[in-house]
């Protein structure tokens, strides 16, 4: 593949950012998988295949005020500037945060998961297609298992891709996916939902602006419509994936014992937990992030 180191590009954050935050919540987000991406202070090392294109790009990400980060790309003339905005979304810089703080003011529950990991905004999949193939990959399977398989799928089939002297492998491109008849050792039935996933992608099914434009309802129920997607993993697709900010997970089970735990509501129903997240508006899926971080940081420790 022959790339280009393109100048750097600078974004910069409405509201409260902190690029180390993302890069630990990276290091151990298990379907992400990667401890290295970030073994320096304020750096990020990514590469993806770009949307649209699908060709691969490198990307390195450093935070050089509090606030801003500025964007190396290194790929073909024509994806860098999608690769840039593209990260843009990966790290949620899409969305003005600058109202965040106030939903923490009035809910002393958010307020106190604030202070607890300052500057952190959801880091998501690079793409819709890449949550979805995450989705099929990793239904009824062990996380870990799920995220062995994931990487060692692009170790074999993607692409290796140069990122500041480190080596990274690119998950395969929708076409690249499609190409391949065997996929490891996945059964059959997940082969063929993966390569439906790919399809959906090259026909722009799996597009993350138009995601994002819908009715969230309207959203979820065309990525049901995919083989191999429920509702959880539709929400995962359009949360993670597509990276939007404000819809309130009901099928993710893990959120709602957190949230009945720190609010103290042990017997609460999900419409209660609902109501509840309302007061999160128009951040939500961010909360939701901060209350499975915390979750996962209890569980650990």
């Amino acid at each position: 593949m022959t790339t280009i180191l393109h100048r750097p590009a600078r974004i910069v954050a409405k509201g409260p950012f902190d690029l180390g935050a993302s890069a630990r919540f990276l290091a151990g987000f298990t379907p992400a998988a990667r401890p290295d991406a970030g073994d320096e202070a304020g750096t990020l090392r990514l590469a993806f295949p770009v949307e649209g294109t699908w060709e691969h790009a490198g990307v390195l990400v450093r935070q050089r005020a509090p606030g801003s980060v500025e964007v190396s790309v290194e790929a073909g003339q024509r994806v860098a500037g999608e690769a840039v905005r593209q990260v843009r979304r990966i790290l949620s810089l899409d969305v003005d945060g600058s109202g965040f703080a106030a939903v923490g003011e009035a809910d002393p529950v958010v307020g106190r998961l604030l202070e607890r990991y300052p500057g952190l905004r959801p880091v998501l999949f690079p793409s819709p297609y890449e949550a979805a193939c995450w989705a099929i990959i990793g239904n009824q399977l062990r996380m870990a298992s799920a995220a062995q398989l994931k990487r060692r799928l692009a170790e074999r089939n993607g692409v290796s891709v140069e990122v500041s002297g480190h080596r990274l492998a690119s998950f395969p491109a929708p076409a690249e996916l499609l190409a391949l008849d065997r996929l490891l050792d996945l059964p059959e039935v997940k082969v063929r939902r993966l390569h439906s996933i790919a399809r959906a992608a090259l026909d722009g099914v799996l597009d993350a602006a138009a995601l994002r434009a819908m009715d969230p309802g309207e959203a979820l129920y065309r990525l049901q419509k995919l083989p191999g997607v429920g509702p959880f993993s539709a929400q995962l697709i359009l949360i993670r994936g597509a990276g939007h900010p404000d819809v309130f997970p009901t099928a993710e089970e893990r959120l709602h014992a957190e949230m009945r735990a720190l609010y103290r509501r042990p017997e609460a129903k999900v419409t209660e937990l609902e109501r509840i997240a309302r007061g999160w508006r128009p951040y939500r899926s961010w909360v939701a992030l901060l209350l499975r971080t915390n979750r996962e940081a209890r569980s650990a420790s």
